[in-house]
């Protein structure tokens, strides 16, 4: 990798550590040109990275370190959860299986309308937290997004939850809206334009 104070990343190629096209299609949307991400399947890398703790920053960690063992290349990871109040918290880590193993986004929105029939608390946040392994040192960002849960599903963009979540100072969903109008508001995009921030400064002092 090379950074130089006229061009902060030089070509820098990083592994994301995800099967998810949609997150990969959110995070390089953001991205400067610079900066270029490796997907698992371009980088042939063929797994279903395990998700086994209580935690999304634990998780993020384990997808990390789970890619530089198999890759030996810096790489980073996310894992984003949906915590809602009156439910306690959940589907939080378990937001992808919420509704079983099969990882089924309209089962999970079922699942979570049903939990929540009769609550007039509606009140919800995403929350994304990303593990930069580089240079074998680890930097965990965070990004948050607040909202709440509306009680029938809109629009047909996005993924997951995004039909029924409405960001706080909008009054659509993410599924309503652009990648553009969702990375005004998205926590993933926090998360992200902290990564960035860091690796900015660190190469800076080149």
């Amino acid at each position: 990798m090379v950074g130089t104070k006229k061009n902060l990343f030089g070509i820098m190629k990083i592994i994301f550590a995800t099967n998810n096209k949609h997150k990969v299609d959110e995070i390089r949307s953001v991205l400067p040109a610079a900066l270029e991400i490796i997907t698992l399947k371009e980088a042939g890398i063929d797994i279903d990275i395990p998700e086994p703790h209580d935690t999304l920053e634990d998780n993020a960690r384990e997808k990390a370190r789970t890619i530089y063992r198999l890759s030996k290349v810096d790489c980073f990871s996310e894992d984003t959860g949906l915590e809602v109040e009156a439910l306690n918290g959940e589907p939080g880590v378990k937001s992808a299986r919420y509704a079983g193993e099969n990882r089924s986004f309209s089962a999970n929105i079922d699942k979570l309308l049903y939990n929540l029939q009769g609550k007039e608390n509606r009140n919800a946040h995403f929350r994304t937290v990303i593990c930069l392994l580089l240079n074998g040192q680890e930097q965990l960002f965070e990004g948050i997004c607040t909202g709440k849960i509306i009680e029938a599903q809109q629009g047909t963009q996005g993924f997951g939850y995004d039909p029924v979540f409405v960001p706080d100072g909008s009054d659509r969903t993410f599924a309503q809206m652009t990648m553009e109008e969702k990375n005004r508001f998205s926590h993933r995009r926090k998360a992200t334009d902290g990564l960035v921030a860091f690796l900015n400064t660190l190469y800076l002092k080149q």
